[in-house]
């Protein structure tokens, strides 16, 4: 006996911003929907009750009773496929799908697919300046910003510019967008992944059905299987080959200039972003701009103005000769790798303040950097102690502050 019983209605599981932009998109298209989520006060219930008065809303733990009638569950990024009763759903024959697909449903123009452990944001934000610079009307959002579906408002749109994260790419389909990169792969989310290859596949779902790909050439695990008639871009931090973007030394090896293939294209020098990992961004969104066909000295003009995003990276201040860099959403260990190895180049020994939630991260990638490029480790949140317990069972000599809050973090880096 089927667990499922379908009567051609959706049901849209999870109400957050996500959630919100699902039942709006249903209604312009007049389908029938209901919408549950496992929380008593989701965040956005406020704003559904104002604009969905009629719709039905069940609140609290999500069963199989809540799930009947449904034909088709538009689930939630932040939703796992593995709860029971979204499983006993799947297992039973009801279509699972999220937000990104409703959108690549939809659109006629031509969608650019970003993806990645870290620097997704600051090259999906890079891409579509680029993309202004080239004359398009572009639409950014996604993971980043307007959640996708609400993007469709907006009309002539010439080019889609997405941000998308593993969580949204677990469930999407055949999305056959007109390039898709996957940057960079390192652990992460490993409370949501029982491994790195689950993590690995789902990223990898963005290259399904896409035209172009752009791969890290020093990352194996941005590069796809391979078909024949998909197009194929590359970036690193190297000398760049056929239809690839990266660096090249001057005759005299003073000067290291971005290149594309064996042309020399602008001295890094001239770039305002700051890092290594924010050079090998900037290539990353050459390379897509390249699939795209934008023009060159538009897309450099973007490098050279482009200041960075809040957060990441982010130059806060200079004080007593001592730089400070806000680089609050690196949230997983490959993104702390990066910022301080970035860094490490144009800075003294660093003082790093980490910590947060660990997210079930292994920290022991992190003990060689922290050993090579930092002089103090100033620890906050839960993770605080799991990384103090790492740093002394790899005989990490160098000293450890813990810190309540963010300004007693600040305060004891100054000190």
């Amino acid at each position: 006996m089927q667990l499922i019983a379908k009567d051609n209605s959706k049901i849209v599981v999870g109400l957050g911003i996500t959630g919100l932009s699902c039942a709006r998109y249903l209604k312009r298209k007049k389908q029938p929907f209901i919408v549950v989520d496992s929380r008593s006060n989701p965040p956005g219930l406020a704003s559904f009750k104002c604009e969905f008065p009629h719709v039905e809303l069940i609140l609290g733990e999500i069963t199989d009773a809540s799930l009947i009638g449904a034909n088709e569950l538009i689930v939630s990024p932040g939703i796992s496929l593995e709860e029971p009763a979204i499983a006993n759903a799947i297992a039973n024959g009801v279509s699972v799908c999220g937000d990104i697909d409703l959108f690549c449903r939809e659109v006629s123009a031509p969608i650019i697919a970003i993806t990645g452990s870290n620097g997704k944001s600051t090259v999906t934000t890079l891409v579509g300046e680029m993309a202004k610079k080239a004359g398009k009307n572009v639409a950014v959002g996604g993971n980043i910003g307007v959640p996708a579906l609400d993007l469709l408002l907006e009309k002539n749109i010439d080019l889609y510019v997405l941000e998308l994260s593993s969580f949204q790419l677990e469930r999407a389909g055949d999305l056959s967008v007109e390039v898709a990169t996957v940057l960079n792969i390192s652990p992460d989310h490993m409370d949501r992944y029982p491994d790195l290859l689950a993590y690995h596949a789902a990223k990898h779902r963005i290259f399904r059905g896409c035209k172009q790909i752009v791969i890290n050439r020093s990352d194996s695990l941005s590069k796809p299987l391979l078909t024949e008639n998909v197009k194929v871009l590359t970036f690193a931090l190297t000398k760049p080959d056929f239809n690839g973007f990266g660096l090249i030394k001057s005759d005299d090896a003073k000067t290291e200039y971005i290149a594309y293939q064996f042309d020399m294209l602008m001295p890094i020098s001239e770039l305002k972003i700051a890092g290594r990992h924010n050079l090998e961004n900037a290539l990353a969104a050459l390379a897509l701009g390249q699939a795209m066909n934008f023009d060159m000295p538009s897309m450099l003009t973007v490098l050279r103005e482009f200041k960075g995003l809040d957060h990441r990276c982010q130059f806060v201040a200079e004080h007593t000769g001592v730089k400070y860099y806000n680089d609050s959403k690196g949230t997983n260990v490959g993104a702390a790798i990066a910022s301080i190895t970035g860094l490490a180049d144009s800075a003294k020994k660093i003082v790093l303040i980490a910590g947060g939630e660990s997210k079930d991260a292994d920290f022991l990638p992190l003990m060689k950097v922290i050993k090579n490029h930092a002089r103090a480790v100033i620890l906050m949140g839960s993770a605080a102690n799991e990384i103090e317990a790492m740093m002394a069972a790899s005989a990490v000599d160098v000293p450890v502050v813990t810190a309540l809050t963010m300004e007693a973090a600040v305060t004891s880096a100054d000190s």
